[in-house]
């Protein structure tokens, strides 16, 4: 059985890791910001496929630079 603390742990890190990815994350993204505007169910659900996409590269450039794999 999994140590409850140990996989609290784990999410901990990795929400810092995406609180500290985040910057870099919507800047690749690209997206505008609304400026009041709502969006719509389907405009939102497209905005976070393209967030979770530049936070995969935003991951990926931080493993590079950082020397990891």
């Amino acid at each position: 059985m999994a140590d409850p603390a140990a996989s609290a742990s784990d999410l901990q890190q990795k929400y810092r890791q995406f609180l500290d990815l985040l910057p870099l994350t919507v800047s690749l993204a690209g997206l505008p910001t609304s400026e009041g505007r709502l969006y719509s169910e389907e405009q939102i659900e497209a905005r976070g496929i393209t967030i979770k996409a530049a936070y995969r590269v935003a991951r990926n450039v931080a493993k590079e630079c950082l020397g990891g794999s």
